[in-house]
């Protein structure tokens, strides 16, 4: 049985912009507006304009939502200050992933959980689910916002000339609310662009009047609208992870070279930990294998599922390849053997139908902005 897309607000204005869409998890997204390339390029040097409302929201309130989200996720929430966002992950019991999520502290019992758009029914289950005891509620926001994203090194002067917020006393993962151009809205530090940028998050019947005026402020800094095919290139050369290809469940955060993200230190109890500790032991004994980065000698573009080759054996696959824009080379993300993950190991390559094509191994991210 075959189920219609759902539509963001934007919908209509992405079509009037002449966008090429795409059924991305159960969403009609703009892929892009134009050139991809000039898009990515935009962002590196200028300003994009996103819309992510696929994102799924998930408010969390109550007494006990700190010590749910301790119990819940990996990380330590209960330490999260208001206004402040944290990178965490919610982890099955056997220490898999089930998506990684920024989490907001909004107010001293009130979060916002962001999920992955293919994951937010995942997560919202596993919430409600784990919520049992807590003297908390887990509440399904994911039609209550919008999210418009403008990254690059330019959103910092756009955003400026549309509010009131103190905009250089806002860290990154940092988030206040605010009124941008009129309109509420929680004004975010975070980004997925490997770029300095904001996220904004307001309610459907004002994305549009937000969108626009954001794009109208931008039009003397270069601002243009961008779609998710360079936001993936852009998160590739920054060396994020992109759940399906480089995070899943059969992958803990551990073998995903993000065990950071784990906080055993932490009081009491939480969902995998008992799991995540023995992952966390093997890791440090001897890493099967390591997320690396693989820059191609050719032209030829990897694409994720492709095996990595070494002295004719396969020791690893390849989880996300595109070309990239900055470097002017095809790149690739890859689990690889640990031994022939270190930079500049010889002898390795990609399986590219057949033929192994020779790809020198970085260490990550490929791109890092200037501060």
């Amino acid at each position: 049985m075959s189920t219609t897309p759902r539509r963001t607000a934007l919908d209509a204005l992405h079509r009037s912009l002449g966008a090429t869409m795409t059924d991305f998890a159960g969403w009609d997204m703009p892929l892009r507006y134009g050139s991809e390339r000039d898009e990515h390029v935009a962002v590196r040097t200028a300003a994009g304009l996103f819309d992510l409302s696929h994102m799924g929201e998930i408010t969390v309130t109550g007494a006990q939502a700190a010590a749910l989200l301790d119990f819940a996720l990996v990380g330590n929430i209960g330490g999260v200050g208001v206004g402040r966002a944290r990178y965490t992950m919610i982890c099955r019991e056997d220490g898999g992933i089930l998506d990684d999520l920024i989490v907001y502290r909004l107010a001293e019992q009130e979060y916002m959980v962001v999920a992955n758009a293919s994951n937010a029914q995942v997560v919202l289950d596993a919430l409600n689910e784990r919520a049992a005891g807590f003297d908390a509620e887990v509440r399904d926001d994911r039609d209550a916002y919008a999210l418009i994203a403008v990254q690059g090194p330019e959103s910092p002067g756009i955003l400026k000339s549309l509010t009131d917020a103190d905009l250089d006393g806002l860290k990154y993962y940092a988030g206040l609310p605010g009124t941008v151009a009129g309109v509420p809205a929680l004004i975010a530090r975070t980004g997925y662009t490997g770029e300095d940028g904001f996220e904004l998050f307001t309610a459907p019947e004002h994305a549009e009047t937000l969108w626009k005026a954001l794009t109208e402020a931008g039009q003397g800094a270069g601002l243009i609208p961008c779609g998710l095919s360079c936001r993936d290139t852009l998160r590739l050369e920054a060396g994020m992870p992109l759940y399906g290809h480089e995070l899943t469940t059969d992958l803990t955060p551990f073998d995903a070279g993000l065990g950071r993200v784990v906080k055993f230190e932490k009081t009491g109890d939480f969902v995998g930990r008992s799991a995540l500790e023995a992952a966390a032991e093997r890791a440090a004994a001897a890493p099967p294998r390591k997320l690396v980065g693989l820059v191609a000698e050719g032209r030829r573009v990897p694409r994720a599922g492709m095996a990595v080759v070494a002295g004719g054996e396969v020791v690893g696959e390849v989880t996300s390849g595109a070309p990239s824009p900055t470097l002017g080379k095809p790149i690739a993300m890859a689990y690889v053997d640990a031994a022939h993950a270190e930079p500049g190991a010889p002898g390795v390559g990609v399986d590219i139908r057949g033929t192994h094509e020779p790809y020198e191994v970085v260490a990550l991210p490929f791109y890092k902005r200037r501060k």
